[in-house]
């Protein structure tokens, strides 16, 4: 008698867990269907002005556009961008909020001990856009190609210095990396923002600098800048004359990325909702236009395709901190 009752309360357990199972997909199906019903949230982990502000007002008119819903961007600068992301990913996970990242976000977690893990913590929802830097020299640098800048490096008793917008800094570890493939050494001086690293790197105060395409390409027009290369696999459409890297014969690419994640636990309906809404807006010849005049490109894809490249980036960055010791306060 014991038995069949433990077996008829093992089944009611069973049927119950079914029943509830049923109801929470029920529930998802319908917060789907809503979705969206009220604004939308976009955390932009920077201040205002900003390239990565720029890109997110756009994309949230477009979004706007696309999701018949107002998407009102809210700025959160602080720590280098972790403050905003960190509220981004502690809101609830009901698709209302979404935070803007870029590379740092792949960076951080080697330089800072954060509050949030960049990978479980979040769902992706989808990459924006993507752009090169360049490896751009001052014109009294006497290289005109990568391959001679390397040999240069190579054989320069007092060393090449190279500017960046500031330690742990994209700019700084992108180069970090370079230099670690290529074989070679220069030395970093840092900068509080790409802005003056760049000025001083046109004034010959530094020899080289990895540099963005809106910044590099009016310096090159009037030859205040040579650009020996483009850190992309292949040559880009606004400056198709310039090698890549790896034309060099230096194994090397770095991406310069925006893109979009939300809280933890976004259902999946909505989560491909908001992708095939962000994939639609990036391409829309307003975004586009935009893009193109700072080098930039759209970059639709899936959120798991935007998940990889966080991990693999996540994975690369950390053996460049190791590698070079960077320490940050």
């Amino acid at each position: 008698m014991r038995v069949r009752a433990d077996a008829r309360l093992g089944r009611a357990v069973l049927g119950m867990a079914l029943v509830i199972t049923a109801l929470g997909a029920s529930v998802c199906q319908a917060q789907a269907e809503d979705y969206p019903s009220q604004p939308i949230k976009l955390i932009v982990p920077f201040a205002a002005g900003g390239g990565n502000d720029g890109i997110a007002r756009l994309l949230g008119q477009l979004l706007s556009e696309e999701m018949k819903q107002p998407v009102v961007v809210e700025n959160r600068p602080g720590a280098g961008g972790k403050l905003g992301v960190e509220q981004g990913l502690r809101s609830p996970p009901d698709g209302y909020t979404l935070t803007l990242v870029s590379n740092s976000y792949s960076v951080n977690p080697s330089l800072y001990k954060l509050p949030f893990d960049p990978v479980q913590d979040m769902t992706p929802i989808g990459m924006i856009a993507r752009a090169p830097f360049f490896v751009s020299v001052n014109p009294a640098v006497p290289a005109d190609t990568l391959g001679e800048l390397v040999d240069l490096a190579r054989n320069k008793p007092a060393g090449l210095t190279y500017a960046s917008s500031g330690t742990g800094g994209i700019s700084h570890l992108a180069m970090e990396a370079f230099l670690k493939t290529a074989g070679i050494k220069m030395i970093h001086v840092p900068y509080k923002g790409s802005a003056p690293a760049l000025t001083d790197t046109v004034s010959g105060q530094v020899n080289v600098m990895l540099t963005t395409a809106g910044s590099t390409l009016p310096y090159r027009e009037d030859k205040r800048l040579k650009v020996l290369a483009v850190t992309l696999p292949q040559r880009v459409s606004s400056a198709p004359d310039i090698p890549t890297v790896r034309e060099a014969g230096v194994p090397y690419d770095v991406t310069v990325w925006y893109g979009i994640i939300a809280p933890k636990g976004v259902p999946a309906a909505v989560q491909a909702k908001l992708n095939a809404a962000i994939n639609a807006a990036v391409v829309k010849p307003e975004m586009a236009e935009r893009l193109k005049a700072t080098g930039e490109e759209a970059a639709p894809g899936s959120p798991q395709a935007f998940q990889d490249q966080i991990v693999r980036e996540i994975a690369l960055w950390g053996d460049v901190v190791r590698d070079a010791r960077v320490t940050v306060n």
